[in-house]
């Protein structure tokens, strides 16, 4: 078996790069996620926002691939600005648990100069693990 992609129904199409690849032990490989609706088009708000809608896009990769948020086993994020992420833990937190509840995976944060697409200010990559029939 080779490597499944994974998209989830509805989403504007990926160019050059996968959102999902599901391994067939089933390894689930989330390509980096930004704070973009499925259309593209970035949420309004700033940081909090763009964070919560990454992992958003991020459950409903995991859910396309027949999974749950709590099959996620890592998640690594790089931020553009740390004092801003800092500032914003209370909020951080409560988006957190809008979309994974209790659930916390194994997670390495990294503070970066920029990212590809301009607009973004927080990207989060992901890795779970669901099990095949």
């Amino acid at each position: 078996m080779t490597p499944k992609t994974i998209h989830p129904d509805g989403w504007a199409p990926a160019l050059g790069y996968a959102n999902g690849m599901l391994m067939p032990d089933g390894t689930l490989h989330i390509g980096g996620q930004i704070g973009w609706d499925k259309d593209k088009q970035f949420v309004d708000g700033g940081f909090v926002p763009q964070m919560e809608q990454a992992l958003s896009n991020i459950a409903e990769i995991v859910r396309a691939a027949g999974g749950d948020v709590t099959d996620i086993g890592r998640l690594t994020w790089f931020v553009k600005d740390k004092e801003e992420y800092v500032a914003k833990q209370r909020e951080v937190g409560q988006a957190y648990r809008r979309v994974f509840g209790k659930h916390f995976p194994a997670m390495s944060m990294l503070v970066i100069k920029d990212l590809i697409e301009d607009q973004a200010l927080v990207e989060i990559e992901a890795t779970a693990f669901i099990p095949q029939e």
